[in-house]
């Protein structure tokens, strides 16, 4: 629905009020950007997605139907409308196994993140806050770190322990922390500068309280903004595993497993790896979407230039 003129014009005089509430601002702004909606829309969407998937589902996604085996899409001539996506090599419903696998990909996606961000934080807070050896000791580890390929690093250790929905999320976590370290110690060597935090330093402030009540909360929107995209990155991570045969195991559903179920059946039966291949696309965009959004109305240079 689209504002009046006299709208618009009584919004933006309400958000030049430095009183204005934060999510107000965010509102509006999110309204103004129309790739950041779209991000929105199909971020809920998958989550939702995922929580419903029991309800969205028309089948079981691990029961198969030996006599409708490759059927196709329900507007193929041949195609079934009990089966609107079309079924697998194995019988079973595509459309069933594209909403399940919605849910490995953000358990994955999300908790890797989160494990990744943990790391990379106390090693960019510490870092950054007390320098000296400390700093030089910790980053030459994130420089070990980045001087092995990410994915080369990840199969190795897959093939070491048992694959599994608990190791894809540690494994990947403990391997992708690098980025976040370098970019918060970044930022905490500059705010460490600042007049509030020498002037809590000079008042005999613990070191705990000041990380606490001024470090962490100017670094926070910098970490929401790479964990957003990161999001993205970790899906198309673990749908990469997958296809390789070392990520997320049967009866687990995996999109990328899905696609490396199709690989064969590319000439005849398209549909095994379109779908799920679209899937991908779709969640990832959104996600890109949503954190290009973020990333703009967490900086406050986005805000002088209105």
């Amino acid at each position: 629905m689209l504002l009046s003129s006299n709208t618009q014009t009584e919004v933006k005089g309400e958000l030049s009020n430095p009183n204005v509430k934060s999510y107000k601002r965010w509102l509006y702004q999110l309204y103004k950007s129309k790739t950041g909606t779209l991000g929105l829309i199909i971020v809920f969407c998958i989550i939702m997605t995922a929580i419903l998937a029991p309800l969205l589902s028309p089948h079981d996604p691990t029961q198969t139907y030996t006599s409708k085996i490759l059927t196709p899409p329900i507007w193929n001539e041949d195609g079934s409308a009990e089966h609107i996506l079309g079924t697998d090599n194995l019988g079973r419903d595509v459309l069933s196994r594209i909403i399940y696998g919605t849910r490995i990909s953000l358990l994955v996606g999300l908790f890797s993140v989160f494990v990744a961000g943990i790391i990379g934080i106390i090693i960019g807070l510490i870092a950054g806050y007390y320098g000296g050896l400390i700093d030089k000791i910790l980053m030459r580890l994130v420089d070990s770190f980045l001087s092995i390929p990410n994915i080369l690093f990840i199969i190795v250790i897959l093939t070491v322990f048992t694959p599994g929905v608990l190791t894809l999320i540690f494994v990947i976590g403990a391997t992708t922390w690098v980025q976040y370290a370098r970019i918060i110690r970044g930022e905490v060597l500059s705010i460490r500068e600042r007049d509030y935090v020498k002037a809590a330093k000079s008042i005999g402030v613990k070191t705990h309280l000041i990380l606490m009540k001024h470090i962490i909360p100017n670094v926070f929107s910098t970490f929401i903004v790479i964990a957003t995209l990161n999001v993205a990155t970790t899906i198309i991570l673990e749908a990469s595993l997958s296809f390789l045969g070392i990520g997320i195991q049967p009866p687990d559903i995996s999109w990328g497993m899905m696609l490396n179920d199709g690989r064969d059946y590319l000439a005849t039966s398209w549909w095994l790896a379109t779908f799920p291949g679209i899937a991908i696309t779709v969640t990832v965009l959104g996600i890109i979407f949503l954190g290009d959004w973020l990333r703009d109305v967490l900086d406050p240079k986005f805000y002088n230039e209105k």
